[in-house]
């Protein structure tokens, strides 16, 4: 997963894989940035920053006013539609 960073306002569809037994599961979520972050996990990693596991958090507003909330994985893509 390339390491990229997502403003409040941009709009930007995500899809994400989720691999399973009976075929890969997919899912797309189209929205409006409201927040992007780093958050710290309650998991133990060794040589990582707070000795913590850290995952890219994007909480986006879609447009029907829903707030979804994505942890971002190697089975996400997110694409930019239009710059904030």
């Amino acid at each position: 997963m390339q390491l990229m960073t997502y403003a409040p306002g941009q709009r930007v569809k995500v899809t994400q894989q989720v691999p399973r037994l009976s075929g890969v599961m997919v899912t797309s979520v189209e929205g409006t940035v409201v927040k992007f972050e780093q958050v710290k996990t309650g998991s133990w990693y060794a040589h990582s920053k707070d000795h913590k596991l850290w995952m890219d958090r994007l909480v986006l507003r879609k447009d029907d006013g829903e707030i979804v909330v994505l942890n971002l994985d190697q089975y996400s893509a997110v694409e930019v539609l239009t710059r904030a």
